[in-house]
């Protein structure tokens, strides 16, 4: 059997590019060569792009060395990726699927999904719509809302909203405090404070503010936070076991998920099975209403006490480090990284044919 040409993408110019090269360097080493040929384009965060091919063990050194440029053409009769070698040559490597390896703007908001479009490549994950809409938080909000699916309540202010003090009473009076405050465009928590008074409040909006023009404030859920991996097309499933985090820090912000070891990570969740049910009903409601394709990893609030989950949202390109959630969820699940990346691409493929 031939093999499949596979180009992993990763790096990029969002905050979470160093998230972006170890969860690269993981998906890499459980492609199985036997089956792929293995291209990788590295994307700077000056948004340069090169085609390397060192050992995963030298991502953690990039950019320094040398490297030939590399882009993905929008050309369909280049059928793929073009290296430009320092000799002036133009190398055409048919690409037969891409893995976006790319966390944050630019990676999973639906701008180089529309390239892969154009291009006519097959690629891992969500389309153009359902990487833009999850990427913002606003909307998906209001599409969950619509699906009738459980969730927080909130409040969205731009920066045009702020030339008075109007929106901090909204807050207050709508919300209350403490409240969390996230930019709408924004993953691995980059971005997000709690706040427990006005002053607070202001601040993590200016925070939120350096991150994106448009915050999400959120009332303070008291609950668990259970997560649920999910992957197909159009007819999804979710892993059999949830994942539940105990953050080491107030919350599950950058720190807690990345460079805190005393987060807990819980798999399967300490949930009842009539929650585990209605979470992972809402996941693929979620997934469903929100245009989802490939893989997603969708977040949950769940107050124990009451039985009450409620959705927090969905991350449509999922870190895949030593120590994420999806893989760890589809592993325990019985699924390794080698099987759910061979599952993954299968999906991209066959979302191509259809």
């Amino acid at each position: 059997m031939e093999k499949l040409n596979v180009c992993v993408i990763f790096g990029g110019v969002s905050s979470e590019h160093e998230i972006s090269k170890i969860s690269a360097a993981t998906v890499i080493d459980s492609l199985d060569t036997a089956k792929y040929n293995i291209h990788k384009i590295f994307i700077d965060t000056e948004g340069n792009w090169i085609y390397f091919d060192k050992p995963t063990s030298e991502i953690s050194t990039l950019p320094a060395g040398e490297y030939d440029k590399a882009i993905i053409s929008p050309s369909r009769g280049d059928k793929g990726l073009l290296r430009f070698k320092n000799n002036g040559d133009i190398e055409n490597i048919k690409t037969d699927v891409i893995i976006p390896v790319l966390h944050g703007k630019n990676g999973e908001d639906g701008t180089i999904q529309g390239l892969f479009e154009i291009a006519g490549i097959p690629y891992v994950g969500s389309g153009v719509l359902g990487s833009a809409v999850c990427m913002d938080k606003c909307v998906a909000k209001i599409l969950f809302k619509e699906a009738g699916i459980p969730q927080a309540d909130w409040i969205t202010v731009r920066t045009s909203d702020i030339s008075n003090d109007n929106w901090i009473k909204n807050v207050e009076e709508k919300l209350g405090f403490p409240c969390f405050i996230k930019p709408s465009n924004a993953g691995s928590s980059v971005g997000i404070s709690k706040a427990h008074n006005r002053e607070e409040l202001i601040e993590g909006v200016n925070l939120a503010f350096e991150h994106d023009s448009k915050v999400l404030i959120e009332e303070f859920v008291a609950a668990s936070e259970v997560e649920s991996a999910v992957i197909g097309n159009t007819d999804p499933m979710v892993a059999e076991n949830i994942g539940e985090i105990a953050p080491a820090n107030e919350f599950y912000d950058f720190d807690a998920k990345y460079n805190d070891s005393s987060s807990k990570i819980t798999i399967p969740a300490n949930v009842t099975k009539d929650v585990e049910a209605k979470l992972k009903d809402y996941a693929i409601r979620a997934y469903k209403i929100c245009e989802c394709g490939g893989l997603s990893r969708v977040d949950f609030f769940v107050d124990k006490e009451s039985g009450t989950v409620r959705l927090n949202e969905i991350n449509t390109l999922p870190g895949f480090t030593s120590i994420s959630m999806y893989p760890k969820m589809w592993e325990k699940s019985g699924v390794g990284n080698f099987k759910l990346l061979d599952n993954l691409i299968n999906y991209a493929l066959d979302k191509n044919n259809k």
